[in-house]
């Protein structure tokens, strides 16, 4: 996998590179700057971006506004944002488009060398994934759209946030598969998600209506 990183902070970014390449894949970038990450991007076509929010000049959503940048000049680009907080907003921005492959980790999950190889690699591959605690936030929100939804059908949406499959999310939830399908297909028609959309990016508007939530 050819992965480009931006993070200001050096200890955090020459780790991470550490950490990838001894799982064998090949940082083609490492910046420390939105501007360069543009460009590094745009020039290397990348597998996947692992970005900082937080980047200079002023430390705000830098990052975030270089990685929707990206997004918008190159859809199919996947990026991976890398946070200290939980950031409701960003969250929203990330998941609006229904190409998916997007990702919202906090940077505390780095630790977890083997949940943050399979989130990359999920988004990587086109998946959207975030980080358990911005799905714990936002399930304390309250929505319209979701009231419609069963307790079990809202564990079910939050799972498929974090970006699991149905196999996994019947795994986690000790059902069948088919119970999961049954559940996913509630959550389509409640929240008015017609057929006409593929799976998966009626996938991506039910996650998008949940962090809306």
């Amino acid at each position: 996998m050819r992965v480009v990183i931006a993070d200001d902070a050096v200890l955090i970014r020459t780790g991470i590179v550490k950490l990838l390449e001894e799982f064998g894949h090949e940082v083609v970038a490492a910046v420390a700057e939105p501007t360069d990450l543009v460009n590094a991007i745009v020039h290397h076509r990348p597998d996947v971006s692992i970005v900082d929010v937080r980047m200079p000049p002023s430390f705000v959503d830098e990052g975030l506004r270089a990685a929707l940048e990206v997004r918008e000049s190159i859809p199919d680009s996947p990026v991976l944002i890398l946070s200290q907080y939980v950031e409701s907003s960003y969250a929203e921005q990330l998941v609006a488009s229904p190409i998916g492959a997007v990702g919202y980790l906090l940077k505390e999950r780095v630790i977890d060398v083997d949940d943050f190889m399979d989130a990359l690699n999920r988004v990587a591959t086109g998946g959207t994934v975030f980080d358990p605690e911005v799905i714990a936030q936002l399930m304390t929100r309250q929505g319209k759209p979701l009231e419609k939804l069963t307790h079990r059908e809202r564990e079910v949406l939050g799972l498929m946030a974090e970006g699991f499959s149905n196999q996994a999310i019947a795994r986690k939830l000790v059902v069948s598969g088919g119970a999961v399908e049954k559940h996913i297909r509630n959550i389509f028609t409640k929240l008015e998600l017609k057929e006409a959309d593929n799976e998966q990016h009626r996938r991506v508007k039910a996650v998008l209506a949940f962090l809306n939530g």
